[in-house]
């Protein structure tokens, strides 16, 4: 089991940056694939990026490629998604996931945080 914690949403303008983190609970924190979903109003929940145990391997949806980075600091229990070149298209609520393989995060996930809500402003 664990529980996860999103912080880090906001309003912010086109182009800019913002940086999430999800915290962890648990001392089997590294054992866990994790990434991150995003939700916008009216529309189906997709995936975002993921990451694995070890930070050794990460994957993006083809619409974040090159604007967001996932990364992990397992000493902390905290999962980041540092989003650049923010779009109005971004705006949603953003959920933390945890899996025991990248796949499940990539797909279902295991475990999922409450969300933080993300608004770009045109």
């Amino acid at each position: 089991q664990v529980q996860l914690v999103e912080s880090g949403g906001g309003l912010v303008q086109a182009g800019g940056s913002l940086r999430l983190s999800c915290a962890a609970s648990g001392r089997t924190f590294s054992s866990y694939a994790m990434g991150w979903f995003r939700q916008a109003p009216g529309k189906e929940r997709e995936f975002v990026a993921a990451i694995s145990w070890s930070g050794g391997s990460t994957y993006y949806a083809d619409s974040v490629k090159g604007r967001f980075t996932i990364s992990r600091d397992n000493a902390k229990n905290t999962v980041y998604l540092q989003m650049n070149s923010l779009k109005p298209e971004d705006t949603a609520v953003y959920y933390c996931a945890a899996g025991d393989t990248i796949v499940v995060v990539t797909t279902t996930g295991d475990y999922w945080g409450q969300g933080t809500q993300v608004t770009v402003s045109s």
